[in-house]
């Protein structure tokens, strides 16, 4: 076993049987010990090149993973002189090769090996699209059986480079939370699992791996961390994959600064963060949700259940790093991704957008320097490209006819 599992709770250290929770009911997001405390690289040409620190035994053939390079076009007109990027996307001419075009595919390939190992059933994932078809992509590549709830306004979402034989697809009317509750009821049922979300310690490792990427690109742990979040995930998984870069000597002992935004109108997680709370209160940090929702172009970033408050979630990751966060308006996201794609050569994924424009924002206010070493986690993009090499094959949905009896009762299609 290369590696344990721990609670943040009552500290207990336990075997990898494919838990998303303390075996003794602790709330708290286990986090993954690993016996390697130094990172040692693998020679892969994906993201298990930090294979050391992902919770699987075995490695699965694939190119998908995070890519670092240097700003220049994009960090000249923000004014900034260290800029570095983290992008999972498609963009051949970066050598970065993720065909779905989101960094969800960084957790979809750990995850789903992690689940081969401990054999825990049919995975369940609910989606508001990126991760549905990451996950579609990469059961397709390990041949493993899944099943996606995605909302129906998100079906344009989810398509994958080669035919989706392994892939199960219901849509549900509502928005992301309510596939979440759908997703929630059929893991009850015998044979199906939870892919378990912030949960799951091969979601958020696979994630770090922008992260890790970033360190040993530019040899350092970056003075600041810039992303879009709808959960948080990401973040959380920077702030470990930092704590274990600290832990392993060689890239530096100062946590990085966070810098997370979301799309307003929806934005319970800056809501809160900016009241210093620690619970997030639906009334006042999200009132109209559904209304919000509707409005907000980067509808991926739109969760509704956040491990914001959990021991070891995102509050305790912005606590830890004195991190900031910003409520991003569409004409200014579409305004910041249109200049990214104009100096960088890429087309972003909304939430992305969201992303360059909260780091324009940090600048103006003075949170960021210009010299300061500054990692901008651009989570999506390149889908123009993406035709020119692969099919893009959309996923079939299973008609109400077809569903088993037992999920059919849970919902109306």
């Amino acid at each position: 076993m290369t590696h344990m599992l721990r609670c943040p709770v009552c500290g207990e250290v336990f075997n990898d049987r494919g838990e998303l929770t303390c075996p003794a009911g602790h709330p708290g997001l286990l986090r993954a010990v690993y016996s390697e405390k130094q990172l040692i690289l693998r020679d892969e040409p994906g993201l298990f090149r930090y294979a050391g620190w992902l919770p699987v035994q075995q490695i699965p053939e694939t190119m998908s993973g995070p890519v670092t390079f240097r700003s220049d076009g994009f960090a000249a007109e923000a004014g900034l002189s260290n800029l570095w990027i983290g992008f999972s996307g498609y963009a051949p001419e970066r050598n970065a090769h993720i065909p779905t075009c989101s960094f969800k595919e960084l957790e979809a390939w750990p995850t789903l090996e992690r689940l081969k190992e401990t054999g825990c059933g049919t995975l369940v994932i609910a989606s508001a699209g990126n991760t549905g078809r990451a996950f579609a992509e990469a059961a397709q590549g390990m041949d493993i059986p899944i099943l996606l709830v995605v909302p129906t306004r998100s079906l344009y979402r989810i398509w994958t480079t080669r035919p989706a034989e392994n892939v199960t697809l219901i849509a549900v009317d509502g928005d992301y939370s309510d596939a979440i509750a759908i997703a929630d009821r059929i893991c009850e049922l015998p044979g199906f699992t939870p892919e378990g979300g912030a949960r799951n310690v091969a979601r958020r490792d696979g994630m770090g791996t922008v992260f890790l990427d970033a360190a040993v690109t530019t040899g350092r742990i970056p003075d600041h961390y810039v992303q879009a979040v709808g959960s948080g995930t990401g973040a959380i998984a920077a702030w470990e994959a930092a704590l274990r870069l600290i832990g392993d000597g060689r890239y530096g002992g100062a946590l990085p600064r966070l810098h997370l935004a979301q799309n307003l109108p929806f934005i319970p997680l800056v809501s809160a963060w900016q009241a210093q709370r620690r619970e997030i209160i639906p009334v006042i940090d999200m009132p109209h949700a559904e209304e919000a929702i509707r409005d907000v172009h980067a509808d991926v970033l739109t969760n509704r259940r956040p491990p914001y408050a959990v021991a070891g979630g995102l509050f305790d990751a912005l606590s830890d790093c004195g991190g900031r966060m910003y409520g991003i308006t569409n004409h200014d996201a579409d305004r910041a991704g249109a200049l990214f794609e104009e100096t960088e050569g890429i087309d972003l994924d909304p939430a992305a957008a969201v992303a360059c424009a909260a780091l324009l924002v940090a600048l103006e206010r003075g949170e960021i320097l210009e010299d300061d070493c500054t990692l901008l986690n651009i989570t999506g993009g390149g889908y123009r490209a993406v035709p020119e090499k692969y099919p893009v094959l959309p996923v079939e949905i299973i008609q109400p006819q077809e569903m088993p009896s037992c999920i059919a009762e849970l919902h109306h299609v």
